[in-house]
């Protein structure tokens, strides 16, 4: 599986206070593990950081999951060719 994909999911689980492996690719934040706009906000912000990359918070609605959160992530730090994205 991708590292990235990985470490995406490593840090929504540290935000949603989850063991990684309890977050599934398509778990929904918000209906699975109970995430609100705040900790939405966090998983932004620590991304950004970690990959030294501006996301806009208009992108948040679509990061609704670890799967979607990584094509996002991969639209603005230039995975495409990583993530199968043209």
């Amino acid at each position: 599986m991708d590292q990235k994909l990985e470490e995406i999911r490593e840090i929504v689980a540290e935000v949603l206070e989850l063991e990684p492996r309890e977050i599934t690719d398509l778990g929904d934040f918000r209906e699975q593990y109970e995430a609100d706009s705040i900790r939405a906000i966090e998983i932004l912000s620590r991304l950004e950081k970690k990959y030294k990359v501006e996301i806009p918070q208009s992108e948040l609605p679509e990061m609704q999951n670890v799967q979607a959160v990584y094509q996002v992530m991969a639209r603005y730090a230039g995975w495409q060719e990583l993530a199968g994205v043209s």
